[in-house]
Parts: structure tokens; C-alpha cells; sequence
């Protein structure tokens, strides 16, 4: 049966469309208009979501891990056949321009096929005469998943991928702001797993709080601000639930002297701004030698004047609004600030007027270390360049925050580069390049920034517990 993507959004409960009493308004970030309305989960919904879910525990978990990722694998499968479609809808809730936009699905279609090779290892302590000691690896339940709105479609697929190879069911809930393509998803996943193996539901502010304190759940695996990951993590120790938690970060970026700034100029605004720097992983602090300060200043301000911001939908735009309202008046209000403590800005190109939520590429020049736009992570189009003499100092500048999640160093030294990168409290560094992250490689936040661990081996093993078997032998 055809999908129409521009309607009928429903929730996908127990391998059924369901529809709600009450709707959420979905906001187009490029008009600040409603343009669409999803379910806004009942109560009982969501009791009904984790019964099923719980239901479908007791045969998925049994059924042979060759079958539960080959049915993985086919999820990615479809997801990339209409990559299209959900791509022209993701603009539309998201912002994101379509080209972007598409690159998100067939990531995430990328994301559940390779997860879906992966085989949680069996562990033989010992075999002798005497005793066979095995550990093994088992799920642990119905998993709670809550995915954020600058990856919508992706930060899901990293929870449903491990967490339905391990043999879990789950209730996935998307951002209210981008509920659409999550949607979407879950009606074209119907078919491929049994029912109550995946369900995805929709909702305002209070079906969180309510998810993570249900006693249903196993597991809460969240994707999000680091101040509702405290509540989450508060609201799962009262039943003492496992917890992954990736949080925010403020991540900070090195550039040496040695460096060619006609080549890594590019690569160094797009690791800032990519998604109009609505990721968590960011450079959200960069720290600039003094002798090449200027010259990749002006750069970098050259390249924010070419780029344009605009609406996803029109040809040539680059980086598109600030995904909602609530987080355009968040960065505003550290632009402010800025403006009012005398800082130095330089405004990239022209925004579009009418309603959305656009803001100019912001560069930040030098500012002090204790201000706001510094020390707080915007989560939007701003970046301080703060100009550093010596290594040990801007290192200990770059340790100097609660946050851990990842950061950078540029430099034609690599053997140099890697020293600075192991001097950096953060999960993932990354050296002449950002924002390259894999499904067979670990990321976990350091300090503030996470609990827990996506992706790779670790990741997976994450949503199952060791279990291990003693076997007498000659009894």
C-alpha cells in the first residue's frame, strides 16, 4: 500500500496505526508556520505501547539473531527506498535543506544495515575437565527511547538498530518538533517487524517525564540537553532502569600554526555550522594560534558572507533556520548579551524576513574567556575564535568546561596533533577533520556531556547484561 508522507501522520502501536484525541502542531522552522499536526499520546496509549512491547519481548528475544538482523537489515533496506520522500518532508519539520536532508536518511539506512552485522560475543572463562564457565550476552527488556530534533531520523536509528539486534522491544518517542519522518518510519516499518517489536509514538512535553518514570521500561536511552538528562537520569533511579544519556557540548576546536589555511578554512566552518550548528558534537569553541588569528578569521568571515541561509526548499541554500522558536530565542538572547558586553561580531550573509527562524552566521572575535557566548553552548549559528601563544594553556582552556563530547586539532604535525588529542578530556577527537562518526566505533561524552555509549560493540552491548553459565562436568 502507497504511503502518502504529507498526511495521516499516525503512531504505529503494537503494528498498528493509531491516531489520538488531541494533536500537536508541527511548525515549518523556515515560515514559524503550522503546516501539519501529530498524536499527541494519551496516557493509556503509552500504557498500551509498553504492554505490547512487553508482549513482544517474550517471542522476539527467542527468535534467532540471524533472523532479528536480517529484519534489521531489511529496515534499512526500505528506509533508503524512500529516501526521497522522507527527505522532502524532513525539510519541511526540520529545516534542513533537501540534499542534507536526504544525506540523514541514507545515513541512518547505512546506520541499521551495519548494525545489523554485528553479533554480541560469547566469552568461555573456562573449559576443563572440572567446569565450563560461559558468558554470554542477553537483552535486557522493553527499551524507552526518546530521539532529539537536529538528527531526528538518525539519533532513532542509533537506538532501534542495537536495541532490536540484542533481541529488546521499544516505545520510540520523537522530538514534538519533528515528529513527522519518525512517524513516517514506523508506518513503513509495520510490515517488517512483528507487531509490538517496534512501537513509535508522538507527544507534547509531558510524555517524556511520563515515559521515563513508567515502570515498564528496562532501559531509557536518550538523546538530548544535558539539564533533561539530569531528570532523566533522577526519574530512572527510582526503579533503578539502565541509563544511556547523550548530552550536550561545547566542544572545542585547535588550529595550529602550521596549518594551510586556504585548506582547512572550509573544513573548519562546515565542522562549525553544518545543520546551522545544531549538532552536539560542534566545534562550538575555537581556539586559533595568534599568528595565523587574523588570516583565518577573515576566512572563515568570507565564507560566512557566501553561504546563504534560507528556506530547505529553495535552490542553493546552504544552512538552513534554527529548527524551532524556542531555541531561535535561546541563541538570540546569547547574541545579546554578546552585543551588550561589547563584544566584536561579524555577521555572515543576509537572512531571509517573513516568520522563520533564521540567524546570520555569528563569528565571535577573541572574546574573554568568562563570557557567556564562550562558556555556554549555543547549540545555533555562533562561534568565538579565541586566539591562544601556548599548548599547555589552551589545552587546560579546552578542559575547562563540564562538558566532554568532542573535539578537534589541526595541524600539518599529526604525531603533534594526536600528543594534544590524548591531553583532551572529551569521548571522541578528531584531527584534521569533524564530525565523522561510525556505527562500529564508540561515542561517549566525558563529564556532562553523556552516560553510557552509542555505537560500536560497546554500544550494543549496552542494551543487553552478561550472563554467565557454570557447568559442572563428571557429576
Amino acid at each position: 500500500m502507497a504511503i502518502d508522507f504529507n498526511a495521516n501522520y499516525t503512531m504505529t502501536i503494537n503494528g498498528k496505526g493509531v491516531t489520538s484525541p488531541s494533536q500537536i502542531d508541527v511548525v515549518n522552522p523556515a515560515t514559524g508556520a503550522n503546516f501539519a499536526s501529530a498524536p499527541d499520546c494519551t496516557e493509556a496509549q503509552l500504557d498500551e505501547a509498553v504492554a505490547s512491547a512487553k508482549a513482544a519481548f517474550r517471542t522476539w528475544k527467542k527468535v534467532p539473531i540471524a533472523e532479528r538482523q536480517a529484519l534489521v537489515r531489511k529496515a534499512g533496506e526500505v528506509l533508503a527506498a524512500h529516501a526521497d520522500d522522507l527527505a522532502r518532508l524532513f525539510t519541511r519539520e526540520q529545516g534542513r535543506p533537501v540534499d542534507a536532508a536526504k544525506q540523514e536518511i541514507l545515513g541512518a539506512s547505512q546506520w541499521l544495515q551495519a548494525v545489523s552485522m554485528m553479533t554480541p560475543p560469547t566469552h568461555v572463562v573456562e573449559d576443563s575437565a572440572a567446569q565450563r564457565i560461559e558468558t554470554t550476552y542477553v537483552p535486557l527488556g522493553v527499551i524507552c527511547a526518546i530521539a532529539p530534533w537536529n538528527f531526528p531520523v538518525t539519533l532513532s536509528m542509533w537506538k532501534v538498530a542495537p536495541a532490536l539486534v540484542a533481541g529488546n522491544t521499544m516505545v520510540l518517542k520523537p522530538s514534538p518538533f519533528t515528529p513527522l519522518c519518525t512517524l513516517k518510519v514506523g508506518e513503513l516499518f509495520r510490515d517488517i517487524f512483528p507487531p509490538g517489536v517496534l512501537n513509535i509514538i508522538s507527544g507534547g512535553d509531558q510524555l517524556g517525564p511520563q515515559m521515563t518514570s513508567h515502570p515498564g521500561f528496562a532501559k531509557i536511552s536518550f538523546t538530548g540537553s544535558t539539564a533533561t538528562g539530569k531528570a532523566v537520569l533522577a526519574s530512572a533511579a527510582k526503579d533503578l532502569k539502565r541509563v544511556t544519556l547523550e548530552l550536550g557540548g561545547n566542544d572545542a576546536a585547535i588550529v595550529l600554526p602550521d596549518v594551510d589555511l586556504d585548506d582547512v578554512a572550509q573544513k573548519i566552518f562546515f565542522g562549525a555550522f553544518f545543520n546551522t550548528a545544531q549538532i552536539c558534537v560542534a566545534t562550538k569553541r575555537l581556539y586559533v594560534h595568534e599568528s595565523i588569528y587574523d588570516g583565518l578569521r577573515d576566512r572563515l568571515a568570507a565564507i560566512a558572507k557566501a553561504v546563504k541561509v534560507g528556506d530547505g526548499t529553495e535552490q542553493g541554500t546552504v544552512l538552513g533556520p534554527i529548527q524551532n522558536k524556542r531555541q531561535y530565542e535561546r541563541v538570540m538572547d546569547l547574541i545579546d548579551d554578546a552585543k551588550k558586553s561589547g563584544l566584536t561580531l561579524i555577521e555572515g550573509a543576509n537572512v531571509p524576513d517573513g516568520g522563520g527562524y533564521f540567524i546570520p552566521v555569528t563569528i565571535v572575535d577573541n572574546p574573554p574567556e568568562s563570557s557567556r557566548v564562550v562558556q555556554e553552548e549555543a547549540f545555533g549559528p555562533v562561534l568565538p575564535l579565541l586566539k591562544f601563544t601556548d599548548i599547555d594553556d589552551v589545552i587546560d582552556r579546552a578542559n575547562d568546561s563540564d562538558y566532554g563530547l568532542a573535539g578537534a586539532v589541526w595541524s600539518k604535525d599529526t604525531d603533534k596533533a594526536v600528543e594534544i588529542a590524548r591531553r583532551l578530556e572529551t569521548g571522541t577527537v578528531w584531527i584534521n577533520q569533524n564530525l565523522q562518526l561510525r556505527p562500529d566505533t564508540p561515542f561517549a561524552g566525558h563529564k556532562q556531556s553523556g552516560f553510557g555509549i552509542e555505537n560500536g560493540m560497546e554500544g550494543l552491548l549496552e542494551y543487553m547484561v552478561p550472563q554467565a553459565i557454570y557447568v559442572a562436568k563428571g557429576a
